[in-house]
């Protein structure tokens, strides 16, 4: 059996700093608190809490005047609010912030002063999305596919910045941008999708096409890795999402002559090779 492996798959560069980033923190000593999962694998956030880091989904979890804490802004970035109230805690703040979504956040900031409404394509519960609407005072139109965009109607005269969520499918940020051209609205397109994603995608069909079968490996929740696997999905039926080893039930691959391996951002190089090993020795 052919096996051929992604060379974009796993961690992203946003991703690797913020996990990186933990991982030192831990080594001081001292208490850890990451403001919700640091990335969206449970197995790194296993070993995470195993090492004592505690994840916590709201600022008002994080305990008042403990000794050198530390709470970690993940990668995904959060709204300017909540980063407010994180500084009224007194704890050390190390921001992972991806700088790719740091940029958004600027840009959504400036351009909403100007007076512009902003447009984010991408998904509406994803905490990217909701950090970076967070920037213009919670007042964004999330736009998530064609018909979204076929729907909405802007007033008159009124000035639109629209900018995407960083991992959003590249084909369809396009398809929605032109539909937004074709009202003729006063638009400032921001391709704020990082070049990590439209690597990985792009990559990702390429061998998905001339493969009998793809493994799509990453975590449940991870945007990233499900939008891998439509991508893969679309152009190779037999397409399989899984997230360790584990989940792989390799009866179904005996009668591919090649198959595909990629990962999310969020997919630590180990599982990756283990699975890529796993496949080839069968």
């Amino acid at each position: 059996m052919e096996v051929t492996l992604a060379k974009s798959a796993g961690f992203c560069f946003g991703v690797k700093r913020a996990v990186d980033m933990v991982y030192n923190e831990v080594e001081k000593g001292n208490p850890v608190y990451t403001l919700g999962p640091i990335i969206h694998n449970e197995q790194v956030v296993a070993d995470l809490e195993a090492k004592g880091v505690k994840v916590v989904s709201d600022v008002e979890e994080l305990p008042e005047g403990e000794k050198n804490a530390t709470v970690v802004i993940r990668s995904h970035g959060i709204s300017k609010d909540i980063f407010q109230r994180l500084q009224e805690k007194n704890m050390q703040i190390a921001d992972a912030t991806c700088p790719f979504v740091g940029k958004i956040h600027r840009i959504v900031e400036e351009k909403y002063r100007e007076g512009h409404q902003i447009i984010i394509i991408g998904n509406a519960n994803h905490p990217e999305v909701e950090g970076i609407n967070g920037w213009c005072d919670g007042t964004a139109v999330v736009i998530g596919s064609p018909e979204d965009a076929d729907a909405y109607l802007a007033p008159n005269g009124e000035k639109i910045c629209i900018v995407a969520q960083t991992t959003f499918n590249y084909k369809k940020f396009k398809d929605i941008v032109d539909i937004f051209r074709k009202k003729s609205y006063d638009i400032n397109v921001m391709n704020t999708i990082c070049n990590a994603t439209e690597e990985r995608q792009t990559e990702a069909a390429a061998i998905a096409t001339q493969s009998d079968a793809m493994i799509v490996i990453g975590g449940k929740h991870s945007s990233n890795t499900q939008k891998l696997y439509e991508i893969c999905k679309n152009v190779c039926p037999d397409t399989h999402f899984i997230q360790t080893l584990d989940d792989l039930d390799l009866e179904q691959f005996q009668s591919f002559r090649s198959v595909g391996i990629t990962a999310g951002a969020s997919t630590p190089n180990t599982i990756i090779k283990e699975v890529q090993s796993y496949v080839r020795n069968e």
